[in-house]
Parts: structure tokens; sequence; C-alpha cells
């Protein structure tokens, strides 16, 4: 009897998409839904903005907000997200190859000029000898804020280190600055104890700091560290991915950026993927 039940269901459906088909009417594909993972500030709030644009083509987004820099790109490996959005091209290519992770990028979208914050001075001319420097304790932030404090007449940075450069790299200190290694997303709270703190734009947006009004010294808008959306190798022609890397570059989404973050966040160069 239950067979009979389940040939005669199967007949049933077979034939309401026969009749569907001849009566002119379409079968609707499948929704798909992508689970992207980012940072709340600007990731998160620039994924809103693609929310529409994909609902269009018939693909649900999904937002989930990570905390730090290590939890999406290991989440993304392990296939718990379809894809991330939240470092730039260094960081996750040092990250990859540090923990033999299969993903890549697939495009290019924003500038998050890094920063110099301080408390105690107005300007990094003011910074008192044997000054407490905050600097992020990953390698490829790390070596960024260096060159930042080095662009400062700060320190000097060996040149062969180039953005891989850490502390042991510095080779003149003037002013004795005990440099001080921490998480990305701590450096925000760290300004009760620090003299200075460089801090990744995401988080100094995230503490209510504006970057074009309250960063002492900001990177050029030139700067290399472009935002990615990342996603796993194997996934580099999936099509919902794509549209979603298209949306990421979208005249929409860099006229949002401009109008939200005044300088503070720049729309990469656009570029084919």
């Amino acid at each position: 009897m239950k067979a009979f039940t389940k040939s005669a269901a199967s007949i049933s459906l077979v034939g309401l998409v026969v009749f569907a088909m001849m009566c002119g009417g379409a079968v609707a594909a499948p929704a798909t839904r992508l689970k992207v993972g980012a940072t709340p500030v600007p990731h998160a709030e620039i994924l809103e903005v693609v929310k529409p644009i994909l609902a269009a083509k018939g693909i649900t987004l999904e937002i989930i907000e990570f905390t730090d820099y290590v939890t999406p790109n290991l989440a993304l490996n392990d296939g718990d997200i379809d894809a991330n959005f939240f470092q730039h091209v260094p960081y996750l290519e040092s990250f990859a190859k540090d923990r033999r992770l299969s993903i890549t990028y697939l495009a290019k979208v924003h500038i998050e000029p890094m920063g110099a914050y301080s408390k105690r001075i107005r300007s990094v001319k003011d910074l008192p000898n044997k000054a407490k420097v905050g600097i992020p304790n990953d390698p490829t932030n790390g070596g960024r804020a260096l060159l930042l404090l080095q662009k400062a007449g700060l320190i000097g940075v060996d040149k062969k280190a180039g953005i891989a450069a850490t502390i042991f790299d510095i080779v003149s200190n003037p002013k004795n600055l005990q440099i001080i290694e921490l998480d990305a997303a701590q450096l925000p709270r760290s300004l009760e104890d620090m003299d200075l703190a460089i801090i990744n734009s995401n988080f100094a947006m995230e503490a209510k700091l504006v970057p074009t009004k309250d960063a002492l010294l900001m990177e050029d808008s030139d700067s290399p560290y472009a935002n990615v959306l990342a996603i796993r190798n194997v996934d580099k022609a999936n099509p919902a991915l794509r549209e979603l890397a298209q949306a990421l570059i979208s005249k929409e989404v860099a006229d949002f950026i401009a109008r939200k973050y005044h300088g503070s966040v720049v729309p990469a160069p656009s570029l084919n993927f």
C-alpha cells in the first residue's frame, strides 16, 4: 500500500509539471542561499546594500558576523560559510599559506586606510620618548603598521622586510618607542593605556572613531591593501558567488561607500574577475 502511495504521488507530481508546461507556466528554479561571513563595520553594512540586488536574481544573502580575523577563514575553508568579506589581500594570502587553506579571492571591493590614534597627543610630533605604541599582532597588519610609523619618521624599517616587517626589522628608533603587539580588535580599547595605537579602520569605526577626523596619521588612499570577497578555490566559477562579486563592485555599492564613510573607506579600482 505504501509503495502504491509513493508511486501515485510521483505520477501526480509529474502530471502537475507537465500541466504547468502545457499551460505555458515556468517551473521556478530552487532558490539559492549564500552564507557570507563578515566583520560588522563596514563589511556587514556593505553586504546589506547588495541584499536586494541579489534577491532580484533569486539569491538570498545570509550575513554571519564575526569579530575576529581568524575564525572567518577557518569557517570558509571548512565549508561552514560560502564566502567571507573582512580582510585584505596580503592577510588572506599569508593566512592561507600558513594554515594550508584552499581559499582565494574573487573580487577587490574597497580599501580601509589604516590610521594612528591617540587620546593623549594631538600630533605624532608630540609623541614622547619611550612612548607606548600599539600595533596589530598579526604578521601582515603588524608590518603595515610599522611602515606607517616609518612614514611618519618615527622609526626606520629594514627595506628587505617590506610589508612582512616585524619589530625585529626595526633598524632605527630615535625615540625608543615601546612597540606593543596586540590583537587587532583590542587596539581601540588600548587607547586608555597607550600613547598611540595603529588601528584598522573597521575596528576604529566600530569604536565610534572617525578615521578621516580622529586619525593623526593615515595611509594614502592608494594603499595596496584592498579588502576582498574570499572564497574556496573550487568555487571560482560558482555563478551565485560571481553575482555577489559583481554586486559588491557595482555603482550602487561605490555610491553607498562614498556617502556613508566620507573617505574612511574608499572603493578599490574595479577589476574583471
